[in-house]
Order: C-alpha cells, then sequence, then structure tokens
C-alpha cells in the first residue's frame, strides 16, 4: 500500500481572452486580491484559433496569460473554477459574460485546466467542475494529447507555459532550501 502524501505545491495560471482589453487589468486587480502577487504577465496575444466564442464575446479576441507568485495546492481547483466564474460574472454586462477565466495550475509534469464541461477525458473534482491535463510534460517539455486544443499547442503558448514552469521550478528549489535550513 502506498503511503499517503500531501501533493507539492503548484503555479496557479490564469489564461484570459476578451474583446474588451482593457478588462484584463479589472480581472488582474480582481484576481490578484484573492491569490495575491502575479509573477508572470504573458503579451497579449490574438486569440484565433476557434470561432466557437465570438457569438458570446464579439471578434477580435485577445488572450493573455497569468501566473501567480503564491503556489496552491492542487485540491484547491475546483474552488479556484468556482470563483472565477463568479468574477466573470462581476465582470459582465447586461448579463453576458464579457471576459473568459480559465483557471489551472503547471506542476513540474503537466498543465491542468479546470473546465464546467464534462467528457471522457476529464475528471470530476466536485462543486460542478472537472480537471482536465492538457498537457503533459516529458522529453523536456510540453507535449499534446489527442484532445489538446490548437492554441495550446502553438509555439507561442507553449512559450509562456515554459517561461512559467521555470519560475515554478526556482520556486521549488527555494521552498526545498528553505525546508531543509529549517530542519536543519
Amino acid at each position: 500500500m502506498g503511503k499517503i502524501r500531501q501533493p507539492l505545491p503548484v503555479k496557479l495560471i490564469m489564461p484570459m481572452f476578451t474583446a474588451f482589453p482593457q478588462l484584463f487589468e479589472a480581472a488582474e486587480e480582481a484576481l490578484s486580491a484573492h491569490f495575491g502577487p502575479v509573477d508572470y504577465r504573458s503579451p497579449r496575444l490574438p486569440f484565433t484559433h476557434t470561432t466557437y466564442y465570438e457569438r458570446e464575446f464579439g471578434k477580435d479576441l485577445v488572450r493573455q496569460f497569468l501566473s501567480f507568485e503564491r503556489l496552491i495546492d492542487p485540491g484547491q481547483l475546483a474552488e479556484i473554477k468556482r470563483l472565477t466564474n463568479t468574477l466573470e460574472e462581476q465582470l459582465g454586462e447586461g448579463g453576458r459574460r464579457r471576459i473568459n477565466l480559465d483557471p489551472g495550475y503547471i506542476a513540474a509534469a503537466k498543465l491542468v485546466l479546470a473546465t464546467t464541461k464534462d467528457y471522457d477525458h476529464r475528471i470530476y473534482l466536485g462543486q460542478g467542475i472537472y480537471a482536465e491535463v492538457t498537457l503533459s510534460y516529458r522529453e523536456r517539455d510540453f507535449r499534446p494529447w489527442p484532445w489538446t486544443y490548437p492554441d495550446y499547442r502553438s509555439e507561442a503558448y507553449l512559450e509562456i507555459f515554459r517561461a512559467i514552469r521555470r519560475i515554478y521550478l526556482a520556486q521549488l528549489r527555494a521552498l526545498s532550501a528553505e525546508l531543509t535550513r529549517q530542519s536543519g
């Protein structure tokens, strides 16, 4: 029988897109109030890999990724997704969303996203929320699965995830050194 252990903390990421780029600042401010300072902010990229969201959000969508300095327990993902759904409503107008917030995390071996949609490759977390391992990290890079969205396969996104993962691994090394110092 395996021994039950606490998981390593993970790096909270926040993929966002909108047709109203000024909402990125409002969303970041609200998210930082809950999750602490942002330690990575990607350039803004055109969100052109699908037209699926145009009916709800309009055209000329822009994507940005954030990551947060404070590491989280991966077991918090469902709670975080519910919080971001509430934030989407608050930033909406006339009962319509104007920004999409899709929380997830980067761990050493994967990128996980939260969703409200169930499919055969998603695991139920509770509270109406599912998790998907969108990318795995193997052979020294992020690798897609058959279900990985086209934009998450793109080199521009992969470079963002690599940068965030480097920050995360540096944080884990610092955390390990601190624990060693405290126990020694």
